[in-house]
């Protein structure tokens, strides 16, 4: 479900855990250590008026997933139950902060987006004027491509 607040990425294959083959999502077998870069994003809500002159804060951007949804019905093929950006509206305070489409929220002003519910995402992010978000974006290349021996300032986390 997503859901905006103002196709298709490359299909992966799990393994049946019950068969005691490996499971992997994104060239990652789940229980194995994973690294990934991850971005800070500060994004500043816009005001705006809505239909009936009412201000309200404009982000530009719609996520989908959450615990308490089916990955396999959404409209995406996400390898897991993460919240996920599904659209940034363009000229938006999303689009000008940064986010893309299909970025994983990691946590947001310091809370921890990896398991939750859609409505405590949606709520969450409603809530705040100013939005400290931390993504992980696919596509990025290895640290030590990207930063060479520097890589230990970039920021990493385990398990995204």
């Amino acid at each position: 479900m997503d859901h905006d607040f103002d196709r298709a990425l490359p299909r992966y294959t799990y393994s049946q855990v019950d068969s005691g083959e490996d499971m992997e999502a994104y060239g990652h077998v789940a229980g194995n250590p994973l690294e990934c870069l991850s971005l800070a994003i500060q994004l500043t809500k816009e005001q705006v008026l809505d239909a009936d002159g009412n201000p309200v804060f404009r982000v530009g951007f719609k996520i989908g997933g959450g615990i308490d949804q089916d990955p396999s019905r959404a409209p995406f093929l996400y390898p897991d139950t993460g919240i996920y950006i599904t659209n940034v509206e363009p000229g938006s305070p999303a689009d000008r902060a940064g986010l893309q489409k299909h970025d994983k929220i990691l946590r947001v002003n310091g809370v921890d987006f990896t398991m939750v519910t859609h409505d405590r995402a949606v709520k969450y992010i409603q809530r705040e004027p100013v939005l400290h978000i931390l993504i992980a974006r696919t596509g990025i290349p290895p640290l030590n491509e990207v930063f060479g021996s520097r890589g230990q300032h970039a920021q990493s986390m385990q398990g995204c």
